[in-house]
């Protein structure tokens, strides 16, 4: 008779058990990053992100309830939402991240992007709950630094920035008086705040006029007042910026769309393809040493102002409006600057 073997449980299934609490609590903890962002999350959206069922969201929400997280649902916005006041506990970042946030703070605090408190007080008081970070941090800070960027100064009208923040954020209309270089007088405005965006070397504020049927482009900078309305604003869900500057070179775009044939000299080839300029720029190099660039751009007149600074060393190849136009601006320029006055 054969003796039988004694049974020895498997450690696989208290593995995989481990695997999938690990997997649950992960999701969890994303579902609460979801709600403490400024989205607009509700059961299926936040299914979609995470690619599980609407059924899984709703038992994580109750995960969420049962551990003292105060949300709610916002049948208005249709959204969940945080309750204002709740803040989550800090959790470790890696010596990645510690430097990933001395940039963003380092960066923050450079003229024409310093808008508002920046990531200085948020640092500290993450160094307050991390003071084994302190020493790698302010090292990484004192390490970087951000200067001459060329951007337009907003030291002015810091607080008209904050107010568009602001204004984002609590989905609130705006009202405030704009001086437009195309009106001889300053304009009252209310609008619906889009999106506040940095571009080129100024911010921007997209937004729709209550009076009118599409959005504009303003400039912060040419508000004489500003302030933020207790009246709802409205703002597309399908709203894109990109498909809204479409191909403009910089924010203000064209009635119709020009194919755009440059070649620079091998003077300044290498210094002209070291940035990328717009995004359907396509580079090709000869053996001279000459580089074209070709673009597809909405409207021209941005363009012109940029190809003006590399007089001398550029040809424009098409379209033939767009040469008129430099030409032209050429033979204005060397009028106004001739020795026979």
């Amino acid at each position: 008779m054969t003796k039988k073997s004694k049974h020895i449980p498997s450690s696989k299934p208290d593995a995989e058990r481990r695997l999938r609490q690990a997997d649950r609590l992960a999701r969890v903890m994303r579902v609460l990053q979801l709600l403490q962002s400024r989205g607009r999350w509700n059961a299926a959206s936040i299914a979609q992100e995470l690619e599980c069922s609407e059924r899984t969201i709703h038992r994580d929400l109750t995960v969420l309830e049962l551990a003292g997280v105060p949300w709610s649902y916002d049948k208005d916005q249709q959204c969940y939402r945080l309750r204002p006041d709740y803040t989550f506990p800090t959790l470790g970042l890696s010596d990645d991240e510690v430097l990933g946030l001395a940039t963003a703070t380092a960066t923050s605090s450079a003229p024409g992007l310093a808008i508002n408190l920046g990531g200085g007080p948020a640092s500290e008081k993450f160094l307050a709950a991390r003071p084994d970070a302190t020493e790698l941090f302010r090292e990484a800070v004192s390490l970087t630094q951000v200067l001459d960027l060329k951007l337009v100064d907003h030291s002015m009208h810091g607080e008209f920035l904050r107010t568009i923040q602001w204004a984002l954020v609590e989905q609130k209309q705006l009202t405030g008086k704009y001086v437009s270089p195309h009106e001889p007088e300053p304009t009252t405005l209310t609008l619906h705040p889009y999106r506040l965006c940095l571009v080129k070397s100024s911010w921007y504020l997209v937004a729709k006029p209550v009076d009118a049927e599409a959005a504009i482009t303003l400039r912060p900078t040419r508000f004489q007042s500003l302030r933020m309305i207790d009246a709802p604003a409205e703002v597309p869900e399908e709203f894109d910026l990109a498909d809204y500057f479409g191909n403009a070179w910089a924010v203000y775009r064209g009635d119709r769309s020009y194919d755009i044939e440059l070649v620079f000299s091998p003077r300044v080839a290498g210094v002209v393809v070291e940035t990328r300029w717009h995004h359907t720029q396509e580079v090709a190099r000869k053996p001279d040493g000459s580089v074209t660039m070709c673009f597809k751009i909405d409207g021209l007149n941005e363009i012109v102002r940029w190809i003006l600074g590399w007089a001398g060393d550029v040809k424009i190849v098409k379209p033939v409006e767009l040469r008129q136009q430099v030409v032209e601006r050429h033979r204005q320029a060397v009028e106004e600057n001739s020795f026979d006055d």
